[in-house]
């Protein structure tokens, strides 16, 4: 059995801390690790083989980095230049593992669910692995206990084929209402559509052909076209850029005759909204569930999420409150799920919040974003022991470096050059540069940037030990990536 992790979503409905560039899989939602890092957990723990990861170009250095701290390593990462749903992302892991003559069955998982019981997750891979060796297409289903209308819910009906405790799947209902989802938890028929599912990648592979064929041949093309270095797999761009945008459900599971579900009863979250945060947490004695610097006063059944500052609440209820450096958020907690509307909003606008935070990770370490006016920005940059930023130039702005702790090695032109705490060095307008921590403690420095354009797409990169592309453009008034 092969995990085949997706790390592709942007969890925009966890908003503000969950951003495009560091989405909510990378977060340490629950607990000391983060949620993608439970997952990795949890496959370990189950005896499985190493994982397929699918994620965004973008991240591959936040997954490396959280599957380095954990020291597991994968069979292969999987970089999407874009998401393209859940079908895309497995039909090229089945495609990868059945060209080198593989075809084990596929267990595939979200990267940012919460299972609380994993005797009862192992006992569901256990019967489901029964159904799955014999051709079946398994979807794990939760067992509906409130009337969850950001579910997607399986009615399932007795087969005598299939192993005991497993149902033919005779119904897909997508969200349904208020009124309908109460009419199905009363039943006793369904279940909540949990993402997760087990089947041969071969027997995937035959069903996707069939159903969605679109699909098969661009994501076989767009395999074929992809680069690879090492267990890295970048899928070409151009040909993935013509692949239909579907989910497992729509594409596969919902047209064969061979869906059948399997009850999941293990402590399952998708912690898809604020509200499922609390849902997850332990509350005090007024249901009130708090992380940072929080004082309450007459206030039940709260979430509040502080990130530095005091936050304060007084005689309110049912409120969710989550602070950063750069946003606060307030809804009521029974419409958490609308915060997807208020990003969508958000993005129109041209909001860099929703893309970063103030402090941003890169590979070679991470910067905070301090302060940002019409001509000039000043950041806080930490650099790993060992690490270098990419040897690059601007064309508008001119940066200023001081170093508060370390010591920095500094490119600038044709001169190479220490710096150590207290010192300082001006960097031109157009002048090429590069920073490097040659010490074995983190560098610490304050960059003042100045100039008459400091956007994202200033920056040329002509050499990067991280195999960045040499002219990085994105979007202007981001931060840059350096």
């Amino acid at each position: 059995m092969i995990p085949v992790i997706l790390s592709g979503g942007c969890g925009s409905r966890l908003w503000p801390l969950s951003r495009r560039q560091f989405p909510k899989q990378f977060l340490a939602l629950t607990g000391e690790h983060t949620l993608f890092q439970q997952t990795l957990e949890r496959l370990a723990f189950a005896g499985m083989q190493a994982p397929v990861v699918v994620c965004n170009k973008d991240h591959r250095f936040i997954v490396r980095e959280q599957l380095d701290l954990l020291k597991l390593a994968t069979q292969a990462i999987l970089l999407e230049p874009f998401g393209r749903n859940t079908a895309p992302a497995v039909a090229i892991a089945a495609m990868l593992l059945v060209n080198e003559g593989r075809d084990e069955l596929l267990l595939v998982l979200p990267s940012d669910h919460v299972l609380e019981d994993q005797a009862a997750f192992r006992r569901a891979l256990a019967q489901a692995s029964s159904a799955a060796e014999n051709g079946e297409m398994v979807l794990f289903g939760v067992p509906a206990s409130r009337p969850e209308t950001g579910y997607g819910y399986i009615r399932g009906e007795p087969d005598q084929g299939l192993p005991e405790g497993v149902s033919r799947v005779a119904q897909f209902v997508e969200k349904p209402d208020a009124q309908r989802a109460r009419a199905f938890v009363e039943s006793g028929d369904y279940f909540w559509n949990s993402g997760m599912f087990l089947f041969r990648a071969s027997r995937f592979l035959d069903e996707l052909k069939q159903h969605d064929a679109d699909i098969y041949d661009t994501c076989l093309l767009a395999l074929e076209r992809s680069q690879h270095n090492g267990d890295l797999i970048e899928i070409d761009e151009s040909a993935f850029a013509c692949c239909p945008e579907n989910s497992i459900d729509y594409a596969v599971m919902e047209k064969t005759a061979r869906a059948c579900v399997v009850p999941l009863s293990a402590g399952w979250s998708d912690v898809g909204c604020w509200s499922s945060i609390w849902d997850v947490h332990e509350k005090d004695a007024a249901g009130n569930v708090t992380k940072g610097d929080v004082v309450l006063q007459d206030s039940h059944n709260c979430l509040v999420h502080g990130n530095g500052k005091l936050v304060s609440l007084i005689g309110l209820e049912n409120v969710v409150v989550v602070e950063t450096k750069d946003a606060i958020m307030i809804a009521h907690k029974d419409r958490a799920q609308e915060v997807k509307q208020l990003v969508d909003t958000l993005k129109a606008q041209g909001r860099s919040e929703t893309e970063n935070h103030c402090q941003v990770y890169r590979p070679w370490g991470f910067y905070d974003s301090v302060d940002m006016g019409g001509r000039f920005q000043v950041k806080h940059i930490t650099v790993k022991p060992g690490a270098q930023l990419s040897l690059q130039m601007h064309h508008h702005r001119a940066e200023h470096w001081i170093v508060v702790s370390g010591t920095a090695q500094v490119t600038c032109d044709d001169k190479v050059f220490l710096l150590t705490e207290n010192q300082s060095t001006y960097i031109p307008i157009g002048s090429v540069h590069r920073l490097t921590n040659p010490g074995k403690i983190p560098l610490v420095l304050i960059e003042v940037q100045t100039g008459s354009y400091l956007g994202e797409d200033d920056i040329t990169r002509l050499d990067d030990v991280y195999g960045r592309s040499e002219a990085h453009t994105d979007q202007p008034g981001i931060p840059s990536a350096r």
